[in-house]
C-alpha cells in the first residue's frame, strides 16, 4: 500500500493530536515527524513547531500526552504516575512510560501510520523535549523495527528501560553544558542501547529548546540525512526558542 495524506480519522478518538501537511511548495508526502512536548504543555506548541520548521515532502504529527496534571496546573504529561521531590518540589521526569509506549507504538505508529496509512518505520521520525523525548526513547526502545531517527531535546533514556541493546534506529541528543539532564551516566546509558547516537551540547545552561540558528543547526542537518525528500531539507533551520 502507497502512503497516504493523513487524517484524524486514521487514529483513536482518544488520542489528541493536530497534523500539519507538507507546505504548499512540496505537497506530496514521504515522511512522518511526530512531535512530543515536554511535562506540563500540550500539543499546541509543538503544532506551531511543525509549522515553522516547514520540512519538504514530510507532514508534522504533534502528540498530546494522554495524561493531565492534578491540581487543576494546567498542561499533561507522559508519565504512568506523578511524583513530587521532596527537596525540590519539582515533578520527576521518570516515572515509567508504559502507558505511553502502548500508545504511540500501537495506536499511532503501528495502527495507525503503517497499517492504515501505508507508512513505513524508516519513514517516521520522533522529534521529543524533556519527558516527550523520554516517551520518544522508550518507544524507539520497544520496538523491532528502526525508525528513521529520534531528535532527543533534554530527555534520557527511561530507567524502567534497562534491557534495550542494539537498537537501530539513529539518535540525536542536545542539551547545555550545565544544568543538564544530559549527563554522562545517561549520555551512556543511551550509548549502550542505541547503535547510532550523537552528542550536541550546547554552550549554555538549560535543557530549553534551540534558542538560535546556531542552536538549530545540528537538527536541521540530522533532519536531512535522514528525511527523504526531492528538494532536500534547507540547513538554515528556523528559531525555535
Amino acid at each position: 500500500m502507497s502512503p497516504r495524506l493523513l487524517n484524524k480519522v486514521d487514529f483513536p478518538q482518544s488520542l489528541v493530536l493536530s497534523i500539519t501537511p507538507p507546505p504548499a511548495l512540496s505537497p506530496r508526502t514521504t515522511n512522518i515527524l511526530i512531535l512530543f512536548h515536554g511535562l506540563g504543555d500540550t500539543s499546541a506548541s509543538f503544532t506551531t513547531l511543525g509549522k515553522q520548521l516547514a520540512l519538504p515532502e514530510t507532514t508534522c504529527l504533534s502528540l498530546q500526552a494522554p495524561t493531565p496534571l492534578p491540581f487543576e496546573l494546567g498542561g499533561f504529561h507522559w508519565g504512568d504516575d506523578i511524583i513530587f521531590d521532596q527537596t525540590s518540589g519539582q515533578m520527576d521526569f521518570d516515572t515509567g512510560f508504559t502507558k505511553a509506549v502502548k500508545i504511540i507504538q500501537h495506536d499511532l505508529i503501528e495502527d495507525g501510520l503503517v497499517k492504515k496509512c501505508g507508512y513505513k518505520p524508516k519513514e517516521i521520525m520522533l522529534f521529543g523535549f524533556g519527558q516527550g523525548a523520554m516517551a520518544a526513547l522508550a518507544t524507539a526502545a520497544s520496538m523491532a523495527e528502526e525508525l528513521g531517527g529520534i531528535v532527543s531535546i533534554g530527555g534520557t533514556l527511561p530507567s524502567s528501560h534497562t534491557s534495550a541493546k542494539g537498537v537501530e534506529t539513529p539518535l540525536l541528543v542536545l542539551g547545555g553544558s550545565s544544568s543538564t539532564l544530559i549527563t554522562r551516566t545517561a549520555l551512556d546509558k543511551m550509548k549502550a542501547a542505541f547503535q547510532n547516537v550523537e552528542y550536541q551540547k550546547w554552550n549554555r545552561a538549560g535543557d530549553g529548546m534551540p534558542r538560535n540558528r546556531d542552536e538549530m543547526l545540528p537538527i536541521m542537518r540530522f533532519f536531512a540525512r535522514r528525511l527523504k525528500s526531492r528538494a532536500g531539507v534547507p540547513e538554515g533551520g528556523v528559531e525555535v526558542g
